[in-house]
């Protein structure tokens, strides 16, 4: 019954009510204020994906971002990046190894959120790193694209880390946890998979919907101009 309840309870946001949430930034502020990302992507051929992260972490206000890289592609992405701190991770064939896990860690301690998934490729060394992330971090942590993807069949890894989890699948990304596609009941999908991994769920598509304890919302901002890589 609660399940069914709160699969009910949606509400529309839109542009309003997204800007009410967004507190004024005091005059004296200064970028320390306002958090400190970490943002794990990228691997050779997919070196768009940490740029476009990057900037919308500080498009979006966060005060310090750290974007970690494959050394393979380090010098192209400093190369586009002005205000983020980019830094070299241990690498192998293009994709994060496990050897990068101490470094990452060790920065995850001093930031107050974590991205980690978009153009990491899919191999050990990106699962690992995946694991990892969820085990150790304290922040909140935004799991996306290969992130995702890099638990496929291990659905526990996610219902059992140590931070708050946002997951931010497509509808294959999906059923890569679930082992099916949404069903044409997407409100209901996106509640499904909050309940198995304990996550916050953001569903992408026409109407992207976002379920968890902190609610459940279709957001009606979307267009077609959305349905492109990155």
């Amino acid at each position: 019954m609660a399940m069914i309840n709160a699969y009910r309870a949606w509400e529309t946001i839109g542009g309003a009510e997204i800007s009410a949430w967004l507190p004024r930034r005091p005059r004296e502020a200064h970028k320390g204020d306002f958090g400190r990302v970490l943002l794990l992507c990228g691997a050779v051929g997919y070196t768009g994906a940490p740029v476009l992260a990057a900037k919308a972490a500080v498009r979006t206000g966060a005060g310090l971002v750290f974007t970690g890289v494959p050394q393979a592609v380090y010098a192209i992405v400093a190369g586009r990046l002005l205000e983020p701190m980019v830094f070299p991770l241990p690498d192998a064939d293009g994709m994060l190894s496990e050897k990068a896990i101490p470094e990452i860690l060790k920065r995850l301690k001093s930031c107050d959120a974590c991205l980690i998934g978009c153009g990491l490729g899919r191999s050990e060394g990106v699962t690992g790193v995946v694991e990892a992330v969820l085990s150790e971090a304290c922040c909140p942590v935004v799991l996306d694209a290969d992130g995702i993807n890099a638990l496929e069949g291990h659905i526990d890894v996610v219902r059992g880390a140590a931070c708050p989890v946002l997951l931010t699948p497509h509808d294959g990304e999906y059923a890569r946890l679930m082992g099916q596609m949404p069903t044409e009941d997407r409100r209901k999908a996106a509640w499904r998979l909050h309940e198995a991994t304990g996550a916050t769920v953001l569903l992408k598509g026409h109407r992207t919907l976002i379920g968890g304890d902190g609610g459940c919302y279709v957001n009606r901002c979307g267009n077609p101009g959305l349905a492109t890589g990155g």
